[in-house]
């Protein structure tokens, strides 16, 4: 037995089948642990969120447990054992000598809603989203298949919500100018579809933005057009339409002038099928934008991408499952540029782009032309 020791941490590693480096056994015992906090912390994080424990202490001095519990209309107690993890977390800080709580508005500004498109806490929410399905999926690695979309009741929940920020923020004043000269274009007048619009968001953003031009929004989920729908009246939009559709079958020949696909190719069960089907739906000179993982389709090139590890996760547990439960291609969330573009010079596009938004590490945006 060695005696691994650092960090306060001593533990013991049985060295009976296995003969280890003793600083490689230490640092992969403390990346664990990290691994491990992390992870728990995710939960706790997703919690803090939901209940808005995050935005209420970002308008709040230091304040003891009581008050923090007062001011968000929740249980002290439970409010007080959210708090000792997000003190051991190294997310908010504590006053013994008080007993006093505060959240530094340096990570106020990540994780409270006013944050905007810098609230990194949403994403925390799909750690307990993917663990909903754990045993569904473990049953897939032994029989194969995969795990279908309804069992997924918060998906269009949670991607509604992450999003609208992104789309609030970006969308008419960044991504919109990725494509030469369509800003002037919308502003014109054109037909637009949105192919996998979900709660129609970006839809109707841009039905308010360009009020000249015609959207539509198709998606198989009622769920997801009846929320878009409802959007669209309350915003007082007589230019956007949705239709619940499946995109592998949209048989609309050269009827629009602009397509786009927000980071929903990937998912499909047939995605060769539907960009095919986008290409037939738009006009010659027609635009396709379509924005999707950043990633490389090659697994060594993405050994340094900070969110490696996150996108493999987030493809076993939902992307691709979802995708092979409808005896699917089960491309999957890391598919990558290489055989993005292959896919859309297979299905007719020609003269494809790879974009980036400045800020955004999350996506490519493929600018793609009908000849």
């Amino acid at each position: 037995m060695w005696t691994i020791s650092g960090k306060s941490l001593k533990y013991e590693i049985p060295i009976t089948f296995f003969m280890v480096d003793q600083a490689k056994a230490e640092a992969f015992v403390g990346r664990f642990l990290d691994i491990f906090n992390s992870g728990t912390l995710c939960l706790m994080i997703s919690i803090g969120h939901q209940t808005r424990l995050f935005d209420v202490m970002a308008r709040l001095s230091s304040s003891t447990s009581q008050e923090i519990a007062s001011a968000a209309n929740l249980n002290e107690r439970y409010v007080r054992e959210w708090l000792g993890a997000m003190v051991t977390g190294r997310i908010v800080e504590y006053d013994p000598a008080t007993a006093r709580y505060a959240l530094p508005a340096e990570h106020a500004a990540f994780l409270t809603r006013s944050a905007g498109i810098d609230n990194l806490a949403v994403f925390s929410q799909y750690i307990t989203l993917m663990g909903n399905v754990e045993q569904q999926i473990i049953d897939c690695f032994q029989k194969g298949g995969g795990v279908p979309y309804s069992a997924f009741p918060r998906f269009q929940e949670l991607q509604a919500e992450e999003t609208a920020r992104v789309f609030d923020a970006r969308l008419t004043g960044q991504i919109v100018p990725l494509v030469d000269g369509l800003a002037g274009r919308l502003q014109a007048g054109v037909e637009a579809l949105d192919v996998g619009c979900g709660q129609g968001h970006a839809v109707n953003l841009l039905a308010k933005a360009f009020p000249n031009s015609r959207f539509a929004g198709y998606d198989i989920s009622q769920q997801a057009i009846d929320a878009a729908r409802s959007e669209a009246t309350q915003m007082g939009l007589k230019n956007a339409r949705f239709e619940v559709r499946d995109v592998s079958s949209i048989n609309e020949h050269e009827k629009y002038d602009f397509v786009t696909a927000f980071d929903t190719i990937h998912d499909q069960a047939r995605p060769t099928q539907v960009l095919r089907e986008i290409h037939g739906a738009l006009r010659t000179d027609g635009t396709f934008l379509m924005q999707d993982i950043a990633a490389s389709s090659l697994l060594h090139e993405n050994i340094g991408n900070p969110l490696g590890p996150a996108l493999y996760t987030l493809s076993t547990m939902h992307c691709m499952t979802v995708s092979l439960a409808y005896g699917g291609e089960g491309l999957g969330t890391v598919w990558g540029r290489q055989k993005a573009e292959q896919k859309l010079a297979e299905s007719g596009f020609a003269d494809v782009q790879v974009k980036q938004v400045a800020g955004d590490i999350l996506n490519y945006y493929y600018v793609a032309k009908k000849i």
